[in-house]
């Protein structure tokens, strides 16, 4: 895909206090860019400063060969959907969606039918005459997207815009929004911090800590191979265990930990021996019984059952935290309670 937006050693500061360092970020033509990170990260400041909400202290904003940093927000190529909608209460559907063609003095009759095209595109083509407070949560989130993509941007800002629906709603609208983008094609910079959400809809996810950039990539592979341990922790859950890197043979590596020398992989890994090391396994690559490589006893402690999954929460001598397990509710042994003591295995290639 084509580089379209180039964030150039971005820098802000609210005062003495720098919330974005160097940010240095690439959201390329057609591709749905996910920002993710925890509360007070800057991800939401990096939209920001994106869409010209907030002026940047140094660095470039390039856009097609054009640095944005000194242009205002009604003549960026970007418009923003915010969390809350920011509907227009007074309007109707059809005049909410109108509302940036007519400011921008577009001819009446090409206003009524890009509304209609657009109403059409995002499937309220029979709600033009409602008022937002006649909607659902959903349909208003619609209208939303239907004013921001009704004056023909090159990116669609998404300030999390589904955090406010319920659970099953939300998973619609995450489809829709994924199957819009490539209709339209066009990029979207998504903002949230829910991890499941940023690996169902992206392209490429982008991890924010402390207004820096950890790390950047694909969903699969982030998600296989997370480094470093600050994304190994926030993107989705993993087991832990801190230990120093021992002897290596090919692909394989043994770590000395508290829990005795665990066996795991060595793929990409360019450290000598004796570096301390995190080994990270993820709960449904725990089993029950001894693994291919790894194998310890454990006492279980907790059994929750999460509808379709069960988290199985076990303590491990020398390990302070506990190890998780997660199986299909189906699969979980039903016989296994708190106070059993069980062996836990996985494999070094997990």
């Amino acid at each position: 895909m084509r580089p379209l937006l180039h964030l150039d050693r971005v820098t802000k500061r609210y005062g003495a206090v720098t919330v974005l360092h160097d940010v240095d970020l690439t959201v390329a033509d057609n591709e749905f860019l996910t920002i993710l990170g925890p509360s007070g990260s800057g991800k939401t400041t990096v939209l920001r400063v994106i869409g010209g909400f907030e002026a940047i202290d140094s660095g470039r904003l390039m856009f097609d060969g054009q640095d944005l940093a000194p242009v205002p927000i009604n003549r960026r190529p970007f418009n923003t959907v915010f969390q809350d909608y920011a509907l227009f209460h007074h309007m109707t559907v059809f005049e909410n969606v109108a509302y940036g063609l007519r400011v921008r003095r577009t001819p009446r009759e090409v206003v009524a039918s890009r509304v209609e095209a657009v109403l059409a595109t995002v499937g309220l083509e029979k709600f033009g005459a409602r008022y937002p407070a006649q909607l659902s949560g959903g349909q208003r989130q619609r209208v939303a997207l239907a004013r921001a993509i009704v004056c023909a941007p090159r990116i669609i800002l998404l300030d999390e815009p589904l955090a406010a629906l319920d659970v099953e709603l939300r998973a619609q609208m995450q489809r829709f929004l994924k199957d819009l983008q490539r209709r339209l094609g066009i990029a979207f910079v998504f903002i949230t911090h829910d991890q499941e959400e940023a690996i169902a809809l992206s392209d490429r996810i982008v991890v924010v800590r402390d207004g820096r950039l950890d790390l950047a990539g694909t969903p699969a592979p982030l998600y296989r191979r997370p480094r470093p341990a600050f994304v190994a922790s926030f993107f989705g859950e993993n087991n832990l265990v801190a230990g120093v890197l021992g002897q290596r043979s090919g692909e394989r590596c043994r770590v000395d930990t508290a829990l005795g020398s665990l066996i795991a992989s060595a793929e990409g890994l360019d450290v000598p021996v004796g570096t301390a090391v995190i080994v990270a396994v993820r709960p449904e690559h725990v089993a029950f019984g001894p693994g291919t490589d790894n194998a310890l006893a454990a006492t279980v402690s907790e059994v929750r059952f999460l509808g379709a999954n069960v988290m199985i929460e076990l303590s491990v001598d020398g390990h302070a935290e506990p190890l998780k397990v997660r199986r299909l509710a189906d699969q979980a042994a039903a016989a296994i309670a708190p106070g059993d003591r069980v062996t836990l295995g996985w494999s070094a290639a997990d």
